[in-house]
């Protein structure tokens, strides 16, 4: 059991603008109603955000200093990808995610008809269970807040990793 004391919270925010010339990726899952993000990655504001709370949680720094968008080898890098690399940094400093909370905000698209996919998909990326995997939306009601884009709030806790059997 892990001890209070053991556990470490990080938050995260990203935001991208729209870029009709590209799919748009949200937790790994495709969504084909509407224009994608821009970014040096695959714009995945999800992914970024969650993998800033992780690295905040850990004290690791942020994804720009681990995954600069100077770097050509992660150009078009997945947000999952990107995801499952910060996870394996965790593991390396002896943590492990335990659970994530993740807020969209934008206008469109929907994504409850996609939820469980997001989840899962995050699961897979941080080993944890899909039950320990938070996926949610709020629309900014026209505020322009993200009126050009999509933006993420992530929470994540992160725990020491148990040792290996």
């Amino acid at each position: 059991m892990t001890d209070a004391s053991d556990v470490r919270v990080g938050s995260g925010f990203d935001a991208h603008p729209w870029d009709g010339s590209r799919p748009l990726y949200l937790a790994g899952a495709r969504f084909d109603d509407g224009p994608g993000l821009a970014g040096h990655s695959d714009g995945d504001v999800v992914c970024h955000a969650l993998a800033d709370a992780l690295l905040g949680a850990a004290a690791l720094g942020d994804i720009g200093q681990h995954f600069p968008d100077t770097d050509p080898a992660t150009a078009g890098i997945s947000g999952l990808d990107l995801l499952t690399a910060v996870v394996q940094l965790l593991a390396a400093n002896g943590l492990a995610a335990r659970r994530v909370d993740v807020t969209v905000i934008a206008e469109r698209p929907a994504i409850a008809p996609r939820r469980d996919q997001m989840r899962s998909n995050l699961a897979g990326a941080l080993l944890v269970p899909v039950r320990d995997v938070s996926v949610k939306a709020t629309r900014p009601e026209g505020l322009g807040l993200t009126g050009e884009g999509i933006g993420c709030m992530a929470v994540a806790v992160a725990v020491p990793r148990p040792p290996e059997a």
